[in-house]
């Protein structure tokens, strides 16, 4: 059995001879009734080989006998699902492993045919795939199945109207809200993420990524600084152009007091008692608890 699973996945070539790769095979609802009627005939003496079967090796061979006389269903089916975000050869693997379920789980004389067995367990995988593996970031199962809907309705609505229909068209014809549509669309774009490096212009100078925000260390400082400034206001020009000196251009107490005519111990003094100032000031004020000019000091 594990021999016609992996036939099934990795098969080159149909019943009908047509290469995995190339298109689906013709859809079962537009076979001829006769062919229709001939592979039933041919399936039920199969089936009844299979379960008559002495050993391993000649169930094996009536298995893989049925997997090919199926395989352009699987390419059929799994060409209504194409252009939905998930490879046709990807689809095609899922629905010949569905076939090989079906199989398994089939009772010959039950049901209509096979085929009327196969064609929903089959199509149950392929929606079971999209539900579990074609989303890069899952949402609710409900957004997931309510996507269906408002894509399908949108199509429609845009043959019959004549243009590409609103939110609110879309959700009067579906009767529900327009915030319920919107929530569809905006997870829409889980499916397939954009990746961060697409480019955001024809020339490709940018990607993405460089449009995505970072933190800002200064953003942390906005609110001391506007308490400084508050407290900076209460001092003179000299005050201010001697702190300025020591703090802004880092000046050297030295090198401070050679500019403005003092001596080292003079601008030592001078800067502790405007920090000591400053410091008082900001405590006092009901909007920070931080010192950060005194600590600096």
């Amino acid at each position: 059995m594990a021999q016609v699973r992996a036939f099934a996945a990795a098969s080159p070539t149909s019943a009908a001879g047509q290469t995995e790769s190339g298109g689906p095979g013709p859809e079962i609802d537009t076979v001829p009734p006769s062919v229709h009627a001939e592979r039933d005939a041919e399936t039920a003496e199969l089936f009844a080989e299979l379960a008559a079967a002495p050993d391993g090796r000649s169930r094996a061979a009536a298995l893989e006998r049925i997997v090919l006389l199926y395989l352009d269903l699987c390419g059929s089916m799994a060409s209504r699902y194409d252009g939905r975000g998930i490879e046709h050869d990807d689809l095609v693997q899922v629905a010949r492993l569905a076939l090989v379920k079906a199989i398994d789980r089939y009772v010959p004389g039950q049901g209509p045919s096979f085929a009327a067995f196969a064609v929903p367990t089959i199509s149950g995988e392929l929606k079971r795939h999209f539900r579990d593996r074609g989303w890069m970031v899952r949402p609710p199962r409900r957004l997931q199945e309510m996507r269906v809907q408002v894509q399908s309705c949108r199509n429609r609505l845009e043959q019959e109207v004549g243009h590409s229909p609103t939110d609110a068209e879309v959700a009067h014809e579906l009767g529900v809200t327009r915030a319920a549509v919107k929530e569809v669309v905006a997870a829409s774009s889980s499916f397939h993420p954009t990746s961060l490096d697409a480019s955001t212009t024809d020339d490709e100078s940018g990607s993405v990524a460089y449009l995505l925000g970072d933190d800002d260390e200064s953003l942390a400082q906005v609110e001391d600084r506007v308490c400084l400034t508050a407290a900076l206001s209460c001092l003179d020009a000299d005050e201010r152009q001697l702190l300025a000196l020591r703090y802004v251009d880092e000046l050297t107490q030295r090198e401070i007091g050679l500019r403005l005519g003092m001596s080292q111990m003079q601008v030592s003094r001078a800067l502790r008692r405007l920090v000591a100032h400053l410091r008082v000031a900001l405590a006092d004020d009901p909007t920070t608890g931080r010192r950060r000019l005194g600590q600096a000091s």
